[in-house]
């Protein structure tokens, strides 16, 4: 049997049985366009299987406060829109409303919603067909949402919804007609883990019951907290009969203390007052919109000790004219029940029954759960709205002779952007609403169960989240309750995983150089580039600083105008012995051997000036090596000067013939050539095999890289550093066997003073460049440099250009003389 024919069947059957029969007046009003309204006037706690088919009876069940209210609230709404003059002027709204108690039974009054003149036409083309109603609203619930949504859409009447939560129905191509006022679950969980986050939860429970609502949520829950630290602890999607004692059993010897319960209120209830018999304390329990305003659990004895209870619901709003309303009626239903029981007797099966409601007085309905109130008022308006948009409506009324088709209105739905009491109306491309949620936490020792909203979250104009800490009152006065599996670990400090959830952990200190970022990778040290350090405690790298010592600063300006000083001064006393070149005074202290040692100073001084600035290959290079040759050159001068006094004053005569050779082939000259070479071929060995280039040191400090000179090759160096210090020590040696010559040519002071100073400031030097690790150690080096040539300028040059410039009278050949034939009759005395 085809799916159409089966409609035609069910209709002709309902119509039969249930709709020839007049029902009360709460339930329908006559209009220019009808309307279709379904509420759970009555609430089936246990479902039982049937063998027959059949309706079900909705009266026959347990009556539903809540959703009497409802439909009160769609009754005040049409009235209020009824008597507007400027929406909808001229054009009355009338209604029709079920009790949709059922899942799955309750198709007959849907049927009765999309037929015309009580049959259904499946196959007839939108244009022409025009059913019952031309827009609904309800039902409650996700899963009787979803079961009658196909019917609804294959004629595209708006299913303006008010209380269907599940994000299934935001899919347009599944259910095009559908358009709700109330957020879905996915802005509900999205909410709920702001929460979550908000306190630093991650050790959380998702209690849920077997139903569409549920399951769609806590498939939304487990999807959006990936990648969020939050770890679901436990789930369990209960039915009626399930053990709820044991399943809070589990939750208690997780110790999770965040119970997220997204559940229908009848599953709700059963949750909380298992808590309460089974002693379950200290616990959070957030509760859904399902039940986040319900009435009856707050005034349960001993609620108070399960611990804080957190609920989400829209923002709640007022309806002025409301109360009114429900006094208005509930003196017109007094008068009237007599005879409406006696039709309402006659006609059970209709499901426009509603005996108790009478009884409930006006007090109990204005002050029953408000959480959906606002959502069927903008449901009413939101199809007032459109309908005003098709009949083109102005000031002066509207057209009337227009032919209105339900997916007319569904256009119109799509486009609507309109104010109500002062909220947004507004429909995204999935027609869905604006969010306007409220946090509210329970009151339960009052008489009276009270609801404070403590927090907010709108994506209207923009999105925000927020909850004032000051109005929490968390169970026993205490702080904020914790709810991890581990511990928090401190900066610097990475997670170790430890069992199957990663919100249980150990934690480890991550390694020198390497940091934990938790925004990315709490499980992870990461190291650090080179270029980077890392500070304890800090969530990432820091650039480090390259230093090296500048030309611009104070040290550097100071070490070279010294510099210049030395050169100068070495200048001019080449110059002032170039003057007094045939003189004694110059003549003992080497004659031309004086300029080739003045030249090796400057040249060495020199050297200073590439100490400076950014190190390159060229300055490292010129540094030492200048230095190293030209002082070697020097000192080598000084060696060959002192044994050739010795020669001449002592060894003369008793070596003639060698002392003769000496003369006749300029043995001095000789030994410094020869010592220059020997010299000079180390220093191209120690530039070849190893030369020194610049490199960044980033060993020594965490947060620097030093710009330095590598020193080279180490043995080479060595070899050239031996040499020079191997002629210095001859040197010394021959000042001292030459320490009782002639005044005049005993240098044996000075080149001792010149010398020691030497050794004494390279042994400090590389002291400190062992254990002193600083940028400014090029400093001493320049210093050694400086402090060698000045321990031979001026022990050795400057008290020969003492005696030039002040002391003319020694400076003739008649006082050298003098000195020498003094010295002759010592040596002959002894």
């Amino acid at each position: 049997m085809s799916f159409s024919s089966i409609y035609i069947f069910l209709v002709g059957f309902t119509n039969c049985l249930f709709f020839k029969v007049s029902c009360s007046k709460q339930f329908s009003l006559e209009g220019d366009y009808l309307l279709g309204g379904l509420f759970a006037l009555h609430e089936i706690e246990q479902a039982t299987p049937l063998f027959s088919p059949e309706t079900t009876e909705c009266f026959r069940h347990r009556s539903s406060k809540s959703g009497y209210q409802m439909l009160q609230v769609m009754r005040f709404t049409v009235e209020e829109i009824n008597n507007s003059t400027i929406l909808l002027p001229n054009v009355s709204l009338g209604y029709e409303i079920f009790d949709h108690c059922s899942n799955t039974k309750n198709i007959p009054s849907v049927l009765s919603f999309i037929s015309k003149n009580g049959s259904i036409k499946p196959k007839e083309k939108l244009n022409n067909y025009q059913p019952k109603v031309i827009a609904l609203t309800g039902p409650y619930g996700s899963t009787q949402t979803i079961t009658i949504a196909p019917l609804l859409t294959m004629d595209l009447i708006p299913m303006v919804n008010y209380g269907a939560s599940s994000y299934a129905l935001s899919n347009k191509l599944k259910y095009p007609a559908f358009v709700r006022t109330s957020p879905s679950n996915k802005n509900l969980i999205e909410m709920i883990i702001h929460i979550i986050q908000w306190f630093g939860w991650n050790w959380v429970a998702f209690l849920g019951s077997q139903d569409e609502y549920s399951s769609d949520g806590l498939k939304l829950f487990n999807t959006y907290i990936r990648n969020t630290g939050i770890c679901l602890a436990y789930q369990e999607s209960l039915s009626l009969n399930a053990n709820y004692s044991l399943t809070l059993q589990k939750i208690d010897m997780l110790k999770i203390n965040v119970i997220v319960v997204f559940a229908l209120p009848q599953y709700a209830s059963k949750v909380i007052k298992t808590a309460i018999a089974n002693n379950i304390h200290d616990k959070v329990w957030i509760a859904s919109q399902a039940w986040a305003m319900n009435q009856q659990l707050p005034r349960e004895p001993g609620i108070g000790k399960i611990g804080t209870i957190i609920g989400i619901t829209e923002r709640l709003l007022t309806l002025p004219g409301f109360n009114e309303f429900v006094n208005k009626d509930r003196r017109s239903t007094d008068v009237t029940h007599d005879e409406e029981s006696d039709i309402q007797s006659k006609s059970k099966t209709c499901n426009q029954v509603c005996d108790n409601c009478t009884l409930w007085t006006a007090e109990e309905i204005i002050n029953e759960n408000p959480t959906f109130s606002f959502a069927i008022y903008a449901a009413i308006y939101t199809i007032a709205h459109a309908l005003h948009k098709v009949l083109q409506c102005d000031m002066n009324g509207c057209r009337k002779n227009t032919v209105v088709k339900p997916y007319m209105l569904l256009g119109e739905i799509k486009k609507l952007d309109f104010p109500l009491n002062g909220r947004h109306v507004k429909y995204d491309d999935n027609n869905d609403p604006c969010i306007n949620y409220a946090v509210v936490l329970w009151h339960t020792d009052v008489n009276h169960p009270q609801f404070e909203m403590v927090g907010t979250y709108d994506t209207y104009p923009e999105t925000t989240f927020t909850i004032n800490n000051s109005l929490l009152v968390w169970h026993d006065n205490g702080s904020v309750p914790f709810s991890n599996c581990s511990a928090g670990c401190k900066e610097g400090f990475s997670r170790q995983p430890e069992g199957f959830h990663s919100c249980c952990f150990t934690c480890k200190k991550c390694q020198r150089n390497s940091y934990v970022d938790y925004s990315r990778d709490p499980y992870t040290c990461f190291p650090c580039a080179e270029s980077e350090w890392y500070e304890e405690g800090s969530t990432t790298c820091k650039t480090r600083s390259v230093v090296y010592i500048q030309f611009s600063e104070i040290p550097s300006i100071a070490v070279m105008v010294f510099s210049i000083c030395i050169i100068i001064l070495l200048i001019a006393i080449f110059c002032l012995f170039s003057y007094n070149y045939n003189t004694p005074v110059v003549r003992s202290a080497g004659g031309s051997m004086c300029f080739l040692m003045l030249a090796s100073l400057i040249l060495s001084s020199i050297s200073a000036f590439f100490f400076f600035g950014k190190p390159t290959f060229a300055n490292c290079l010129l540094r030492n090596a200048i230095f190293g040759f030209f002082f070697t050159v020097c000192i080598s001068c000084l060696t060959v000067r002192t044994f050739q006094i010795i020669c001449v004053f002592k060894m003369a005569a008793h070596f003639p013939k060698v002392h003769s050779l000496w003369v006749k082939h300029n043995g001095q000259w000789l030994f410094i050539a020869f010592v220059t070479v020997i010299h000079l071929i180390s220093c191209v060995i120690w530039m070849i095999v190893s030369p020194v280039k610049p490199i960044a040191d980033s060993w020594t400090y965490k947060d620097q890289i030093m710009l330095i000179c590598e020193r080279g090759n180490s043995i080479t160096l060595a070899i050239v550093v031996f040499i020079g210090w191997f002629f210095g020590l001859l040197c010394l040696l021959f000042s001292y066997m030459g320490r009782d010559l002639p005044k005049n040519y005993n240098e044996a002071k000075s080149i001792t003073f010149s010398l020691i100073l030497y050794y004494l400031t390279w042994i400090v030097y590389f002291t400190a460049y062992i254990y002193f690790k600083s940028k400014y150690i090029v400093l001493f080096n320049a210093m050694a440099q400086i402090s060698s040539i000045n321990g031979i300028l001026f022990s050795y040059f400057i008290p020969k250009c003492y005696i030039i410039i002040f002391q003319p009278q020694k400076n003739t050949p008649a006082y050298f003389q003098t000195s020498i034939q003094n010295y002759t009759q010592t040596i002959s005395r002894t």
